[in-house]
């Protein structure tokens, strides 16, 4: 024997005209015409092969088949609709659990003010953040929206938004230039370099120049060329405070024609509709980094 599905949005009009008694009332309170509702529910008469509604002039009146389909649905079809109703994302504002990934250097400098500003706009997002210089699969990750350096985006199936904040330049101590005085270019074997591991080679600043200070951690090395132990290449946002407070300068060099502008972005999965707590995220993040850039001059 077949079995008999219903179609839900049938369902739905059956559940409507049985509460409200009426054709009309059903029709205007599911802001269709009455028409429509006529049709759905004969349509619902025939996918289940009985008589739901006696119609007379007046009103409707449920037929025995249609009682007994009230009572076995209509308290289903409620509690579906309140569910739906309270998903996150169909909530006016932003809601849910909201995934975030970045560096440690930009977290550390940048993230805390930005994720608590967003959560006092947004009272009923919660944010989970994961800071790591490790390159996640977002989507294996569960990650809703990711902030890495452009160089690092090859996944086309990633939308992307840049925030135009590309590397700063050389900074030292005052203390360190009143001792050793400036460089005349990048590399200069007169001076001490402080540089990130993954841009040395990049740079290709000449091997016979001695690199006394390599790190893989852009703080670590902001720290170092506070403390006056050389010349250190910067993102801008992290040079940024210390020049503010004094205790580094811009170097003014001129940058290797193959030198690694470490520019960042926002990055989240292309998958055609985009969550609310994403999307008002990334316009925090974005409306920051354009005061950012305003600061810079």
């Amino acid at each position: 024997m077949k079995e008999t599905q219903a179609d839900y949005g049938l369902l739905a009009v059956f559940v409507t005209v049985a509460q409200e008694g009426s054709f009309t009332k059903a029709a205007r309170k599911l802001g269709v015409g009455k028409g429509t509702v006529s049709r759905g529910i004969a349509a619902l008469e025939t996918q289940l092969g009985t008589e739901l509604v006696h119609r007379t002039t007046r009103a409707v009146a449920l037929s025995t088949a249609g009682t007994a389909l009230y009572e076995r649905t209509a308290q289903h079809l409620a509690a579906l609709d309140q569910a739906v109703q309270k998903l996150p994302e169909r909530a006016a504002e932003p809601s849910g659990l909201l995934r975030i990934t970045a560096p440690h250097d930009f977290a550390f400098v940048v993230l805390a003010d930005v994720v608590t500003r967003f959560a006092l706009r947004y009272p009923d997002v919660q944010v989970d953040l994961r800071t790591t210089n490790t390159v996640l699969d977002l989507v294996a990750a569960g990650i809703d929206v990711a902030i890495r350096g452009v160089t690092q985006m090859k996944d086309s199936t990633l939308t992307i938004r840049r925030l135009g904040i590309g590397m700063s330049g050389w900074y030292a101590a005052p203390s360190y230039l009143a001792r050793r005085g400036k460089p005349k270019e990048v590399g200069d074997p007169r001076h001490e370099w402080v540089l990130h591991r993954g841009l040395r080679a990049t740079l290709k600043i000449a091997p016979e120049v001695p690199c006394r200070f390599l790190s893989d951690d852009f703080l670590l090395s902001r720290s170092l060329a506070r403390e006056g132990a050389g010349i250190c290449l910067l993102p801008a946002f992290a040079a940024a405070p210390y020049v503010r407070e004094g205790w580094l300068e811009a170097v003014p060099l001129a940058d290797p024609p193959n030198a690694v502008k470490l520019d960042l972005a926002l990055l989240y999965p292309n998958s055609g509709q985009v969550p609310r707590k994403v999307t008002a995220f990334c316009e925090v993040v974005l409306d920051w980094a354009k005061k950012f850039r305003l600061s810079l001059g």
